[in-house]
């Protein structure tokens, strides 16, 4: 399947690929060259990357519960 390579050396992989290996946005690779000039892409070692994004990471991390009125009143409040 060919791609195009952009002006900075950046290349799509296609979904079936990042799917066989599993790969989510955030996921850490390492690339190989072999003796027949092939191309070896796997996932790095120790490769920690969630599907989740940093948003959903932090979603109901915090320690008090606000209610939006008063959050709101907080923020709006001059100081």
């Amino acid at each position: 399947m060919p791609t195009t390579l952009t002006l900075k050396g950046q290349v799509t992989i296609p979904k079936h690929i990042r799917d066989a290996l599993g790969l989510m946005p955030g996921a850490q690779l390492d690339f190989a060259v072999n003796s027949l000039g092939e191309v070896i892409l796997q996932k790095a070692a120790g490769n920690t990357a969630s599907s989740k994004d940093r948003f959903e990471l932090a979603r109901g991390k915090a320690q008090i519960k606000w209610k939006t009125k008063d959050l709101m009143k907080l923020l709006r409040s001059p100081d």
